[in-house]
């Protein structure tokens, strides 16, 4: 039987099994299974596979790597070639980009990479068209952008998303608040910081049965929130990414006034026309909101700062120390410490060390040893 075959079983079963406290157990042991057979599809059994494919492994430049997924002719190569003035071949028939197109866009200081990724049709996560190489170069992005059509977008997100959940690609999510930790004898101690009748899915016996199917009996489990099974899941087997997301909607020159207030309502949406470059300044603001990222601008000793190209860090690691080592990973031996003028410190200048913590448009100015 193949893994395709068990994977539908499973699913089958899935959809006929009603959902109660009584059957929780039954489900979670399912999803388990189907997550496992997943993780086979994805990464096939012995040998190095069948290599990554022509034209997928795009080398990452700049600061942050945006990538564009959608079905096909939605628009995502009109899009690439106006926001980047990178010609990614554009007709008015399906699939006709057939490998990553790469482009940069310099925004706010900082350089942006924008991977037009091929269409991804159902069943990608199935190893269906190139979709696995597509969702693979996915999983390296900073952002995702979900290109919809206006005419038909809730089919195609629910597809999509779809898709890349079955890729472990989770958008828009936190990781989930569960301590796990495998250990050698002691079988499993399962504690929940939140009162067990907070907890809508996990007790002690789904949490074991879960584990056992992954042939773990010796763990520590903490659930520090009221978390599901999927949850569970997704910190067993590790490899989960997470990932914010934006849905664009192309083509809103096809639709009325009135839709397009609707749409603007919807949470992490962004109505565009790539063809008529309509509302790319909206889109471009709202990328660098959900990127997240830190301009730090560097003062040469007597002289004034450089605020033409500042030093970009990602959310999460902006301290001196990671400032230095994003220019040379010798810096940081050197430095005696660093003088910073902005909102990260109190007096302007603040003499500071290598882990003071710095925030967006930073001066910062380093001394040596």
């Amino acid at each position: 039987m193949s893994i395709l075959a068990k994977i539908a079983e499973i699913e089958n079963e899935m959809a006929r099994t009603q959902r109660n406290k009584a059957t929780a157990h039954h489900l979670g042991l399912l999803k388990a299974r189907l997550a496992k057979l997943r993780r086979e599809l994805i990464t096939p059994k012995g040998g190095s596979g069948g290599g990554t494919g022509e034209g997928f492994d795009v080398a990452k430049t700049g600061d942050a790597r945006v990538g564009f997924v959608g079905f096909p002719s939605v628009g995502k190569s009109t899009l690439l070639s106006n926001l980047a003035g990178v010609y990614s071949e554009v007709a008015a028939y399906e699939f006709t980009t057939l490998t990553t197109v790469p482009g940069v866009i310099r925004y706010k200081g900082a350089k942006i990479q924008l991977l037009d990724l091929p269409g991804i049709i159902e069943g990608a996560k199935d190893g269906k068209g190139r979709g696995r190489q597509v969702i693979a170069v996915a999983r390296t992005c900073n952002l995702i952008l979900i290109v919809l059509d206006v005419l038909k977008p809730l089919v195609h997100k629910k597809l999509i998303e779809h898709e890349l959940e079955g890729f472990g690609i989770r958008l828009n999510k936190q990781p989930p608040n569960i301590g796990f930790k495998k250990k050698d004898k002691g079988g499993i101690n399962f504690t929940a910081t939140v009162r067990l009748c907070a907890q809508s899915e996990l007790d002690a016996e789904t949490v074991k049965s879960i584990l056992a199917e992954y042939k773990i009996h010796n763990a520590d489990i903490t659930l520090r929130s009221d978390s599901t099974a999927d949850d569970l899941i997704d910190v067993v087997e590790g490899n989960r990414v997470y990932i914010p997301c934006i849905y664009v909607l192309n083509k809103i020159d096809q639709i009325s006034i009135e839709e397009l207030d609707i749409i603007y309502k919807v949470p992490h949406c962004v109505p565009i026309s790539a063809h008529h470059r309509w509302n790319f300044d909206d889109l471009l603001e709202r990328m660098w909101d959900y990127l997240q990222l830190v301009r730090i601008y560097t003062k040469p000793k007597g002289q004034l700062p450089d605020y033409t190209s500042p030093v970009v860090l990602p959310d999460g690691r902006t301290s001196v120390e990671d400032f230095c080592l994003k220019i040379h990973k010798n810096l940081i031996k050197e430095l005696k410490y660093a003088l910073v003028w902005g909102s990260s410190v109190k007096h302007n200048p603040q003499k500071v060390g290598k882990d003071h913590v710095l925030e967006d448009e930073d001066v910062i100015q380093l001394v040596k040893k």
